[in-house]
Parts: C-alpha cells; sequence; structure tokens
C-alpha cells in the first residue's frame, strides 16, 4: 500500500517514518496537510516539539507494532 494511502487511518498514532536519505525518526502523527506531515518528537527531558516533513523526502511510514506480552 501507498504510504499516503495510510495517513488518515495513522492521525493521533505513534509512527515510524523513513526517509529517501536512509535516516528515519519516529513519533506521533499530528497531522497531514497534502505536502507535509507533521508529527510530535520527544526532545528530551519533558520537551517535545512538532515537525515537518515533506512529502517527497519520505519513502513509508509505519504503525508502531503492539507490545509482546511479558513471558513469566
Amino acid at each position: 500500500m501507498n504510504w499516503q494511502h495510510k495517513i488518515m487511518h495513522l492521525i493521533g498514532q505513534p509512527i515510524g517514518v523513513s526517509f529517501t536519505n536512509g535516516q528515519g525518526t519516529s513519533g506521533i502523527l499530528c497531522n497531514a496537510d497534502g505536502e507535509e506531515l507533521y508529527i510530535m518528537e520527544y526532545l528530551y527531558q519533558a520537551q517535545f516539539a512538532i515537525k515537518h516533513y515533506e512529502y517527497h523526502t519520505i519513502r513509508d511510514i509505519n504503525p508502531f507494532p503492539p507490545c509482546q506480552q511479558p513471558l513469566y
């Protein structure tokens, strides 16, 4: 599935993003306006920032998988 088709289902969810340059990031997908994604990312301590990334720089986005239940 093309990553642009995933966007509306992922707003408000934790996602991982891979970029065309081989780097990546993760955070909460806050919004998408057709040209840019807006992602809230953790910086450090109690600081967060909403960063924006142009569509042409994005290779793929994926939701975070669920946590595995601990084995006792």
